[in-house]
C-alpha cells in the first residue's frame, strides 16, 4: 500500500464502527442483530444521495443472480448488500480501510447476506481478485482518492469479462478552476484528493478499452439532496444512524464545504458507465 493509500485508510478510520453502527441502530428502535437490509440505508451508502443515488445507476443496468458483481471501494458494504437484495447476484466488494470491510463483513452476516458478499481489504490500483471474474464493476465515490485514474480503469477492465459493464459515480471537476475548500468527506486536506474533470475519467476508461455509453451530470440532484438533509438536521438534528458515522466529529464541515465547493462550480457529481469492449 502506497503513502497515499496508508493516508486514506487513515482518514476513513474512526475506532469502533461496527459497534458504533449497531449502537446507532438501537438508538433508532432497531434490533442490530434482526436488522434489515433497509434498516441500514441510512447509515451504508457512503455517497451523494445515499441510496436514491444508488436506485438511480442500477436502473440504468440489468443484474440478475447469474451476475458476478465487483463494489470497488466498498465502504462498509452498502452497495454490495443493495445489489444482492434487489438482484440476488453474488458481490465482492474491495476496499482499502480494513475497519470498512470488518464492518461490511459484520453487518452483511447481520441481514443474512453473508452467503453472497465477501469482503477484502487492497487497492483498485492493485484489486485482489483474478482477470475476468466480474461481470459488472461498480463505484461509488472513490475516485476522488486515487490521483492514478489511467490504473484504475487498466484494473477496472482487467477484472472485467468481455462485454463487461463499469458502472460509476464520482465526484468531478466541476470546471471552476479553484482551489477546494477542506476538509470533505473524502479527504480532509487537499494532499488526498485528486478530483478529476470528466474527461480524464473518459480518456482513461478508452484506453484501458472501456466504451462510454451513459454519463449523467448529478449536481441539481446533489444540491436537491442537501437541502433536505439541512432542513432535516435543522428541524430534528442528526439522526442516530447516518453516514457521519464514518466521518468524524468534522462532518457537518465536511459537508458544508461539500455544497460550498458545489454550488460555487468547483464540483461536479457525475455518473459514467462504461461497457469493455471485445
Amino acid at each position: 500500500m502506497s503513502q497515499i493509500e496508508q493516508a486514506v485508510a487513515q482518514h476513513y478510520t474512526t475506532g469502533a464502527l461496527t459497534e458504533r453502527v449497531r449502537e446507532a441502530l438501537k438508538a433508532s428502535g432497531i434490533d442490530p442483530n434482526a436488522a434489515t437490509v433497509a434498516d441500514l440505508k441510512a447509515g451504508d451508502e457512503f455517497h451523494t444521495g445515499g441510496v436514491l443515488a444508488t436506485d438511480n445507476l442500477f436502473a440504468q443496468l440489468s443484474p440478475t443472480h447469474a451476475t458476478r458483481v465487483l463494489d470497488v471501494g466498498c465502504g462498509i458494504g452498502g452497495t454490495s448488500r443493495y445489489i444482492v437484495d434487489r438482484y440476488d447476484s453474488t458481490v465482492t466488494g474491495v476496499d482499502l480501510t480494513p475497519e470498512f470491510v470488518e464492518t461490511a463483513t459484520a453487518l452483511s452476516q447481520i441481514v443474512g447476506h453473508s452467503e453472497k458478499t465477501s469482503f477484502l481489504v487492497g487497492s483498485a490500483l492493485d484489486l485482489p481478485v483474478p482477470d475476468a471474474g466480474f461481470d459488472l464493476a461498480v463505484m461509488m465515490h472513490v475516485g476522488m482518492n486515487i490521483d492514478d485514474k489511467a490504473g484504475l480503469f487498466a484494473e477496472a477492465s482487467r477484472a472485467l469479462a468481455r462485454d463487461g459493464v463499469f458502472a460509476l459515480f464520482d465526484v468531478m471537476g466541476g470546471g471552476v478552476d479553484e482551489p477546494l475548500a477542506f476538509p470533505l468527506p473524502w479527504s480532509t486536506v487537499a494532499e488526498t484528493s485528486f478530483v478529476d474533470a470528466p474527461e480524464v475519467y473518459r480518456d482513461a476508461a478508452s484506453a484501458a478499452g472501456l466504451e462510454l455509453v451513459a454519463e449523467a451530470d448529478r449536481t441539481e440532484f446533489a444540491l436537491t439532496f442537501f437541502e433536505e438533509v439541512f432542513a432535516r438536521i435543522a428541524e430534528s438534528g442528526p439522526a442516530p444512524l447516518g453516514i457521519h458515522l464514518m466521518m468524524g466529529e468534522t462532518a457537518p464541515e465536511k459537508f458544508q464545504n461539500y455544497v460550498t465547493n458545489l454550488k460555487a462550480g468547483r464540483i461536479r457529481p457525475t455518473e459514467m458507465i462504461f461497457k469493455k469492449s471485445g
